[in-house]
């Protein structure tokens, strides 16, 4: 199987603020009250999902008429875990780790895509290692199991390597960027705001990252079944919820960018740094991801590559199943 292969202060704002054109009246007439449920909504430090950070901040849940308890997680493995025991209702994550739950016997869904990584996932070296192909023998830090160890897979691969080739050192985003920071690690796999702390050392560089790849990391609100099933409302809540948000940052550069920034635990100016790396999709884009096609663009293609990839690497031992996998009836039902 073959997949496809920052500096001004307000820089990712700006790509929000023209993103969130197109959705510009999502959310301008408040949703009715979805239900009384409590939903119990999980996210990380990821530059796609701070958003929701912002939500809460301004009374958007509420808005919309829900009941929202927003869970931050500094390891994103255990919003994972949360997503599949039940603890959580909903989590923003990546496709690849979606399919690895799924593939372990979740019943979950993906309602919308908040954006796709165009290149704030990296593999950082130390200064001597200039490739991939240097990485043949050497230890890497990853997070094992997530969009991190996939980055990591998908880039050997593209360099004719295999997982065997390298000697993985398992710990979390955070403890490996400060491995490598510290002198104590050749190699990380990671993604931002991790890798502002990880490009610290003197003469660490970015040799591979999600840019050389288009469209197979994509983020996404991702819900039990059982939630779409028994309070469909909450979960077009929450997606109009998402817009309504894209276009209160647009109206808001300066508070939006603050709490974001503060959220990820960087300061506004490395937060701009992340503009690129990160596209946020607007109504349309989801639109376009949803409907069935036959690139990297089209969530059902991905969906099927990346299902290949995993298992065929060994990073499930059964190949997920995509049936119910994707709903598009919340981003087809958002106001425009």
């Amino acid at each position: 199987m073959t997949i496809r292969p920052p500096r001004r202060v307000l820089s990712i704002v700006l790509s929000l603020v023209v993103l969130a054109g197109a959705v510009s009246t999502a959310g301008c007439t408040p949703a009715k009250a979805a239900d009384s449920s409590r939903i119990t909504l999980g996210f990380s430090a990821w530059p796609g999902w701070l958003p929701w950070q912002v939500a809460e901040a301004e009374g958007l849940f509420a808005k919309h008429g829900l009941n929202v308890d927003l869970k931050y997680f500094d390891n994103y493995t255990d919003s994972l875990l949360a997503l599949q025991t039940g603890a959580l209702d909903a989590n923003s994550q990546t496709l690849n780790d979606t399919l690895s739950s799924v593939g372990a016997g979740a019943r979950q869904t993906i309602v919308l895509v908040n954006d796709n990584s165009t290149g704030n996932d990296k593999i950082v070296a130390r200064n001597g290692i200039t490739s991939i192909a240097d990485l043949r023998g050497r230890r890497i830090a990853v997070e094992q199991g997530t969009v991190d160890h996939y980055l990591l897979l998908l880039s050997l691969a593209q360099a004719g390597l295999g997982q065997g080739d390298v000697v993985l050192d398992p710990m979390s985003r955070e403890a490996a960027a400060e491995a490598i920071a510290a002198g104590r690690a050749d190699s990380v796999c990671i993604s931002a705001p991790f890798t502002t702390k990880a490009l610290q050392r003197v003469g660490s560089h970015a040799i591979a990252t999600s840019a050389e790849f288009p469209g197979a990391i994509p983020t996404h609100l991702v819900v039990r079944r059982a939630l779409v099933k028994d309070h469909p409302q909450a979960v077009q809540a929450l997606v109009d919820t998402w817009f309504e948000t894209l276009t209160w940052i647009k109206d808001h550069k300066d508070a939006a960018i603050d709490i974001m920034a503060r959220r990820g635990g960087v300061g506004v100016d490395d937060y701009g740094t992340y503009d690129a790396g990160t596209t946020i999709f607007t109504l349309h884009q989801n639109l376009d991801a949803f409907t069935a096609g036959t690139t990297p663009a089209h969530l059902n293609y991905q969906a099927a590559l990346t299902a290949d990839f995993i298992f065929g690497t060994g990073m499930v031992q059964h190949r997920p199943a995509l049936d119910g996998l994707l709903d598009d009836r919340f981003v087809k039902a958002v106001p425009q």
